[in-house]
């Protein structure tokens, strides 16, 4: 789906490989296994999908702001391993497992710095800045709320939407404005392809928790039913407590702070039983329906392609 800039992102990978490279041998080495151990690069890939359709593309200015979302990105996932205690990440060992919490941190606060300073070296329009700083505090906000809530049955679907959207829709979101930005797209074109982000964001976040009810460890590089493990309640979980005859049982679960690997498959087996995947998999294709329908009528083919072939990639995915 990304054939149109396929050379771009492997540009991009130099770029990022460059980003984390340290004086000090061991951050660079730990630099070098976070930005290395895999990852789709959806979030660079959409920055420059963005700038490309414009009418002033130029690589070597859009690549910083690229590299520069996808070590945030990478960044808040090094913390988010360490706030989980997770082990695996896309099936590589997880910073904080290889080394320990501190170097994890520690690695991670550099990755975010050496985002902001791409940013500051190639001089873009305060904006640019700006919006990276409130991605960021979105990004926290969103966890902070996320974190106050575990264990604790949602007070609806609203709380889930706004969550999702601190954690993932608004980084899309602001990935394909900043790219049109920079590639001299005009302001109503920017507007409309930051609602396709937007959308594709928020259905990026639902079927990832769909695949955490689906999927096995193996598929996804994670243990499966990992979010209702820690006490996440995401959509299809809130589905099956509004309409399963067990959602009493259901509830018991996914507050108990001593969950044990029986009580898990207990609960996925009663989500199961529910309308809950079915109910997340349509909330997702109408979000996904809606980012087409966004995309400005001005794009070049080969771009508007590559965006569609990107909504339908996040509807059918399965890792």
């Amino acid at each position: 789906m990304f054939d149109v800039i396929k050379g771009n992102l492997e540009v991009l990978e130099q770029g990022l490989q460059e980003a984390v490279t340290s004086t000090n041998d061991l951050v660079t080495e730990v630099g070098m296994h976070i930005v290395t151990s895999g990852g789709k690069r959806i979030r660079p890939a959409l920055c420059l999908l963005s700038a490309r359709g414009g009418r002033a593309f130029d690589l070597p200015h859009v690549l910083p702001l690229a590299e520069a979302l996808e070590l945030i990105h990478t960044a808040s996932l090094v913390h988010d391993d360490v706030i989980d205690e997770a082990d695996t990440r896309r099936g590589a060992a997880t910073a904080n497992a290889r080394w320990n919490n501190q170097v994890a941190i520690l690695s991670g606060d550099y990755i975010f710095a050496r985002a902001f300073t791409l940013i500051a070296e190639e001089g873009y329009d305060p904006y640019v800045s700006k919006r990276l700083a409130d991605l960021v505090c979105n990004l926290s906000v969103g966890e902070i709320i996320q974190d106050h809530a575990v264990y604790q049955v949602s007070r609806g679907m609203a709380d889930y939407y706004e969550r999702i959207q601190k954690k993932t829709a608004d980084f899309l979101e602001i990935c394909c404005e900043l790219g049109a930005m920079v590639g001299g797209m005009d302001r109503e074109e920017m507007k409309k392809l930051a609602e396709y982000g937007h959308c594709i964001g928020m259905a990026f976040q639902i079927t990832d928790d769909l695949l955490d009810i689906e999927q096995t460890a193996e598929t996804i590089g994670k243990p499966a039913g990992n979010d209702i493990r820690q006490g996440i309640v995401t959509l299809p979980v809130i589905r099956a407590l509004e309409t399963s005859p067990d959602a009493e049982k259901l509830e018991r679960i996914v507050t108990d702070m001593e969950m044990t690997d029986e009580m898990v498959e207990r609960a996925l087996e009663i989500v199961k039983a529910t309308d809950g995947v079915d109910f997340a998999k349509a909330k997702a294709d109408e979000y996904l329906a809606r980012a087409k329908a966004a995309l400005p009528e001005g794009l070049p083919d080969a771009i508007r392609e590559a965006y569609e072939m990107v909504a339908d990639f996040i509807g059918d995915r399965d890792f």
